[in-house]
């Protein structure tokens, strides 16, 4: 799955067809780990996406929009005064090494022409960006290197450039094949011929290693010491034809999915080793595959850096009510014993004659129980007996009211408890800057968070509810949040409209629109379907969904935003991946 260097080589060849020549027209930072470089050619207009996440590196072109930052963070105000305008004059990478080079002649402070290079390195978690100047020397980097990091190589403002440590690897650029088989052949150990060549050949991933074991194998599995010529003909043959293909870049883009259709590997390769358990696709462009491998992912890795400030108030105010009602149940278990006290008092009050003064404890005859056995009493000797008995009352009075207090505020507790169940939820299905905003803004109604705004400055605005066009032409809208969920239900809907929602498990408000028509149930179906999709739940296979008018829902006063309650409903069972005939609009 990682882009190596064989892949880099295509994606070179796509960049230096539409960018050559071009100028760099603006430049983003959208997060610490992502530049976007815009070009402007006679042609058209390009955005160039420069990834340094550890577990998608990547450079290419890309057509998803990123959300920038109000402030722009100062490298990104560094890179728009050094290279804004800049033209691409060159794009080099070493061998088959996973870097490229990229050499823009720019002008400096006092009118002269010089060369700048902006390099990607896309090595993993060590993957950068960096910006040097003629003679090497580095002028910044999107992540600096101290000897703290690193005591091989440092990658800080006036220190010079320096290649990453070179791998021991044959490069299929400058050697032959025969120094290939060569070298898998002196390989000690019985080794599968994929890691063998994993381990011999510079700049292939190991997709592309197993890919040329399928091929040499024909679908089985192949050791270095069990190869005999045939085997050693056919690796050859297939090394050969990879050669040919780095050295005239003649690859194609090819992706690899599984049945539930979800980006499984890519390669400049066809890719057969899945068999029937994937299907491979040929798309357009290498960057629009990687656009369309590492959309759903980046998407999401991006909202977790978003949100971890909120995950972690969530966390913490989870935590702290969970050892709450805890504490408070351990409590409640205590006052359980209130109505021992209660008769203690009774028999203390009916014997008050046979107990003497000053006693420290006294045995009773128990007339609640049958045959009236003898009970030991404790007394404080320092009251007397009818002292005793009142003393007895009193902490049965205390438990009593103790207990009522400690399920109230269980009660309470657990309510809230549920309430940060469904911001949880609406965190983990939020997709946009937007949808943070107005999480934040929702907790700050509430308390969990200061919000600091001034006068002058209005609240966020309320976005609109996932729209979607289901079987049968019906309409289901489906809440983002809490404070969707309530204008959703009680403001847009109307009496005759379809509620859904799953049953007892947090999730989004869905309502079915049904513009005085009867719903189909097909439509009552799929909307359910959506219902359980935008819940907690949608990972399960058969989810409980309630239905009912939206007549019959209404929001106790004083309630936290998103709950309710709701009668005369029924419940549909549904699978959350079933297909839905649906058309979305946001």
């Amino acid at each position: 799955m990682a882009l190596d260097g064989g892949f880099l080589r295509h994606l070179k060849r796509e960049i230096e067809e539409k960018l050559l020549g071009g100028r760099i027209d603006k430049i983003h930072q959208p997060n610490r780990e992502e530049l976007v470089v815009s070009f402007r050619t006679r042609e058209s207009a390009y955005k160039l996406l420069l990834s340094t996440r550890a577990n998608s590196a990547r450079v290419h072109f890309t057509t998803v929009p990123l959300e920038n930052p109000k402030q722009p963070p100062m490298l990104c105000m560094l890179l728009r005064k050094k290279l804004q305008g800049a033209k691409l004059i060159g794009l080099r990478q070493p061998g088959l090494e996973r870097l490229l080079h990229f050499d823009f002649d720019t002008v400096n402070e006092l009118g002269d022409h010089v060369t700048l290079t902006l390099t990607i390195e896309i090595m993993g978690r060590y993957s950068n960006v960096i910006l040097w100047e003629e003679g090497g020397k580095i002028i910044d980097a999107l992540k600096r290197v101290d000897a703290e990091m690193s005591s091989q190589r440092l990658v800080l403002p006036g220190l010079s450039y320096q290649l990453p440590p070179p791998q021991n690897k044959l490069c299929l650029l400058d050697c032959t094949v025969p120094e290939v088989t060569e070298a898998v052949r002196a390989i000690p150990g019985d080794m599968e011929l994929s890691k063998a060549l994993l381990l011999v050949l510079q700049g292939v991933s190991p997709v592309v290693c197993r890919e040329l074991q399928h091929q040499v194998g024909r679908g089985k599995d192949v050791f270095i010491k069990e190869m005999g010529e045939e085997e050693e003909f056919r690796l050859g043959y297939f090394c050969q034809k990879l050669k040919d293909t780095l050295e005239q870049v003649s690859g194609k883009p090819h992706m690899a999915v599984n049945r539930q259709k979800k980006p499984m590997d890519f390669s400049f390769l066809e890719i057969r080793q899945y068999g029937t358990a994937a299907v491979t696709y040929e798309e357009e462009s290498f960057s629009q595959l990687l656009d369309r491998f590492y959309l759903e992912k980046d998407q999401l890795e991006r909202m977790r850096v978003r949100e971890q400030d909120l995950l972690r108030l969530l966390s913490n105010a989870s935590e702290r009510l969970a050892r709450k009602i805890n504490n408070q149940k351990a409590e409640l278990d205590q006052c359980a014993q209130r109505e021992a006290l209660r008769v203690a008092g009774d028999l203390l009050s009916a014997n008050l004659y046979r107990i003497p003064k000053g006693a420290s404890l006294v045995e009773l005859p128990d007339f609640y129980e049958e045959g009236e056995p003898l009970r030991t009493i404790k007394l404080d000797p320092a009251l007397n007996p009818t002292q005793n008995a009142q003393k007895y009352y009193k902490e049965y009075r205390k438990a009593k009211t103790a207990e009522e207090k400690l399920n109230q505020q269980i009660g309470l507790a657990q309510k809230e408890l549920e309430y940060l169940d469904t911001v949880f939820d609406a965190l983990s299905r939020a997709t946009t800057a937007q949808d943070l905003a107005e999480i934040r803004a929702e907790l700050g109604e509430q308390g969990y968070v200061r919000v600091l705004r001034s006068k002058k400055e209005k609240p966020a605005a309320l976005g609109e509810p996932l729209k979607f066009q289901v079987t049968d032409g019906f309409t289901v809208l489906v809440g983002r949040n809490n404070r969707q969920n309530d204008k959703l239900t009680l403001k847009t809907a109307r009496n005759q409209d379809i509620w859904f929602h799953t049953k007892n498990i947090p999730g989004s408000h869905t309502v079915l629109i049904t513009e005085g028509k009867e719903p189909t149930p097909q439509a009552m179906t799929e909307a359910a379907v959506l219902a359980a999709r935008h819940s907690k739940a949608k990972d399960s296979s058969q989810v409980p969904v309630d239905y009912t008018q939206v007549r019959n829902v209404n929001k106790p006063q004083g309630a936290k935003p998103g709950m309710v309650i709701y009668v005369n409903y029924k419940t549909l069972f549904v699978d959350p991946n079933a297909g839905v005939g649906e058309t979305k609009s946001e």
